[in-house]
């Protein structure tokens, strides 16, 4: 079994989503292995997405991100890093297919409702960065 990193954003924190989008997640067949709320201080969002810091969003990334509560995700199940970015849908919502997270929930680009790792290496990154020191077993 394979584990990815996930997070349901603040824009569908904020908008009631979580069950929605937890359920979708399960329908795909994923296992929760390890899920907390937090609300992300500036310092924990650019640490995070630091490696978009020279790209012109990184402030308003940043900002989306300490903005309100977020939900922490470790999910599992075979190919889970390639699943869960199919499940997600496209980074734009608009070019996303029907049926996929940010399709359904998701209100702009900037304003997508989740993450999700987009490879096996970073997905142990982003997981160590946020669940270090639990057992993700």
């Amino acid at each position: 079994m394979e584990q990815t990193f996930a997070i349901i954003k603040p824009d569908a924190v904020a908008d009631n989503q979580i069950g929605g989008i937890l359920a979708m997640t399960e329908a795909a067949g994923f296992k929760i292995r390890a899920m907390r709320m937090a609300h992300l201080t500036r310092k924990q969002a650019e640490g995070f997405y630091a490696v978009h810091k020279d790209r012109p969003f990184f402030g308003e990334l940043v900002e989306f991100m300490s903005e309100g509560p977020c939900v922490l995700l470790c999910l599992e199940r075979e190919d889970a890093v390639a699943k869960w970015r199919e499940v997600m849908g496209a980074t734009n919502p608009a070019n996303a297919a029907e049926g996929t997270i940010r399709k359904t929930f998701a209100k702009s680009m900037g304003r997508n409702c989740a993450h999700g790792s987009d490879s096996k290496e970073n997905a142990a990154i982003e997981l160590a960065y946020f669940f270090a020191g639990n057992s993700l077993q």
